[in-house]
């Protein structure tokens, strides 16, 4: 049942600007490089998008596509789509264009926005895409469509008479296990989010700076770098380019955030750089938040020693929207990922569905009212994830009896070994705090026995080489550190591990390595 806080007429994009525009018309909504847009201008922008979109013929429930870098037009177009009961659909800029053309098709989106540097991706699909009536293209000079046609457009425009569960925006998962599912969230569901997360747990304020390396078309951005900041009034800073070290402190720098929200993957590069340039200042930065994979210990703690803050760890998805257990300001655990988050319930079930007392690893059920009403067109699939008013999260998690949930794996992750069981995730916790290693990636292989055991695959650090020596040094440091039974009984270096558009690692594509490389045959112990 919606939460009652929300009344049944309830357009999103009202509650999220209009309010706004009266109330700190002047205050800075949205900064990228040297764009400043007030709320004042983010609204006019807002309306004129969406009587851009009407003059396109885009009527309600119909499908927008956003193919566009954190910006503002990604901002604007994304309000603008929702404002107007039409669905914003943002889309990863990091695809194919097969992947383009199935989303699209799958969506029947009505209209595409996308960025000029995209353009080549589109264009040897176009005439496939039968529901894609207009493109608007964003930049690349003469090939702007999108600047002119909204200049033009009138910047005053009365709202869609939207329902508080109408279709606002999908989210298509990044697909590590198959085609891209598109989760459908509601007009109310950024509100509960911002409301439970934003607010009531991070405290996050009206003068707060917002930062995200996560990028918009993540849900885990699109709260961090979109609807909270905009939610309490604040400021939200965003950058284009891809988050480098030298892009991300940068822009520390520069604007001052207050908020910062990463991912481990990029914690440990900004960390790695920070060592090495003797960098110990956030700035004004008050508060880091991390979501997407679980945090090891060790890197909380680095980072706590080198900047003085707690990094507050969580998890969250694309069907449930956002961070919905969470490490809270103050009452960090490091290697927890926290505890619930108000307004959602868990539950920790067995194979059979029966909740499990504190101390037991299980599956986690999720209750809460940002939950996604279903996957488009995939009636099977939703079935299987979507319990009712409870969600499947497919994680393996174990509670204490304080409250804080830890995190064991994925349900398909575990590996039996010698009977016992070993998750991926707890051993990659304990490779990472080896001195020489940036990171790593913990699967299985056979044996010649046909027997599963660990194997792992390792990033080193700069200065580090790859070496027989290494690899057996991090086998005794896992031993020292871990049960024996969860020692590598392989360590291969790599580069760079395989990883989703989100920092999460697709541990289908080191099995398949391991088993074509045949890791562990006539090794054996």
């Amino acid at each position: 049942m919606t939460d009652s806080r929300f009344p049944q007429r309830l357009n999103a994009t009202v509650a999220l600007i209009d309010d706004h525009r009266r109330q700190r018309p002047e205050h800075p909504a949205v900064v990228c490089g040297s764009t400043v847009l007030t709320y004042r201008e983010l609204a006019a922008s807002v309306d004129r998008c969406g009587n851009l979109l009407r003059s396109l013929g885009v009527r309600m429930e119909e499908r927008v596509a956003l193919l566009l870098p954190d910006s503002p037009e990604c901002v604007v177009a994304f309000l603008a789509a929702i404002k107007i009961g039409a669905v914003a659909v943002p889309m990863n800029t990091l695809l194919t264009a097969a992947d383009y053309e199935y989303m699209l098709t799958d969506s029947r989106a009505r209209v595409l926005i996308v960025h000029a540097d995209w353009l080549d991706r589109i264009e040897p699909i176009r005439s496939r895409l039968t529901h894609l009536a207009a493109v608007l293209v964003v930049g690349g000079n003469e090939a702007d469509s999108f600047s002119a046609q909204l200049s033009a457009a009138d910047a005053e425009l009365a709202p869609a008479d939207t329902h508080r569960d109408d279709m606002a925006f999908w989210l298509y998962s990044s697909g590590t296990t198959g085609k891209p599912k598109a989760a459908v969230h509601l007009q109310h569901d950024m509100l509960f989010a911002a409301d439970a997360y934003a607010v009531e747990t991070l405290g996050l304020r009206d003068d707060d700076v917002s930062f995200s390396v996560a990028k918009l078309f993540f849900a885990y951005g699109l709260g961090n770098g979109l609807y909270f900041p905009l939610r309490t009034g604040g400021t939200t800073v965003l950058l284009p380019e891809r988050p480098t070290p030298e892009h991300v402190f940068g822009l520390i720098d520069r604007f001052q955030p207050t908020v910062f929200y990463s991912v481990p993957t990029s914690y440990v590069a900004l960390l790695h750089y920070a060592e090495q340039h003797g960098r110990s200042s956030l700035g004004r930065v008050r508060m880091c938040v991390s979501a997407g994979e679980t945090l090891p210990r060790h890197l909380f703690e680095k980072w706590r020693e080198r900047f003085g803050l707690d990094i507050l760890d969580g998890i969250g998805s694309t069907e449930i929207l956002h961070i919905f257990i969470a490490n809270p300001p103050g009452a960090a655990r490091p290697g927890s990922t926290g505890r619930i988050v108000p307004g959602y319930e868990a539950k920790i079930v067995d194979d059979d569905g029966v909740e499990l007392p504190p101390g037991q690893v299980g599956t986690l059920m999720i209750r809460g009212d940002s939950i996604a009403a279903g996957y488009w067109n995939q009636h099977e699939t939703t079935k299987r994830t979507f319990c009712g008013e409870w969600i499947n999260t497919h994680d393996k998690f174990m509670v204490d009896h304080d409250g804080y949930f830890w995190y064991s794996g994925r349900a398909d992750d575990m590996l039996k070994v010698s009977g016992q069981a070993v998750w991926p995730a707890e051993v990659e916790g304990v490779i990472q705090q080896h001195p020489a290693v940036l990171e790593s990636g913990v699967t299985g292989a056979a044996d010649d026995e046909g027997l599963l055991k660990p194997v792992a695959f390792v990033v080193l650090k700069d200065g580090h080489g790859a070496s027989p020596e290494l690899a057996a040094d991090i086998q005794r440091f896992v031993k020292a550190h871990a049960a024996p039974h969860k020692y590598p009984r392989a360590v291969v270096f790599v580069d760079s591990l395989p990883k989703t558009a989100t920092g999460k690692i697709k541990r289908f594509e080191l099995r398949h390595r391991a088993a074509v490389d045949g890791l562990l045959r006539s090794r054996s112990r």
